[in-house]
């Protein structure tokens, strides 16, 4: 992305953390992507769940149309599916994932998601220095 300013990640924070507040004041669950993604595919779609997936990818086409953002070309590749099993296999085996842990988990002062949040950075950083 070029665009990146500290206001854009900003706004884009204050409306996740927004997302997320409303779903657990309107309906008393976390916004945790891996566990709503999960429901909707594994156990009997709900509404409030495809709401909130088709808000999501509507959301960032908006933002993307509206703002004039530049995304360059993703390109697939067999690594990229791998990473992403592991990725989803880890969510599910950690019981969350990082929005699930680190948005809404920290702001509950709950010391798993703290400690989740923390190895999910950790590892992310150790991935980009042994990759880049």
């Amino acid at each position: 992305m070029h665009n990146f300013t500290p206001w854009s990640a900003l706004g884009g924070g204050l409306l996740i953390g927004l997302a997320a507040l409303l779903l657990l004041l309107g309906k008393g669950r976390i916004a945790g992507y891996s566990g709503i993604i999960a429901g909707f595919l594994f156990a009997g779609a709900q509404r409030w769940q495809a709401l909130f997936l088709v808000g999501t990818v509507a959301g960032a086409c908006i933002a993307v149309y509206l703002l004039h953002l530049h995304i360059s070309q993703l390109q697939f590749s067999p690594s990229l599916i791998i990473a992403g099993l592991l990725v989803g296999l880890g969510s599910r085996l950690a019981n969350g994932c990082t929005s699930g842990h680190g948005i809404c988990g920290i702001g509950r002062f709950s010391i798993r998601s703290i400690v989740a949040t923390v190895l999910f950075m950790i590892s992310g950083m150790v991935m980009v220095a042994f990759f880049h």
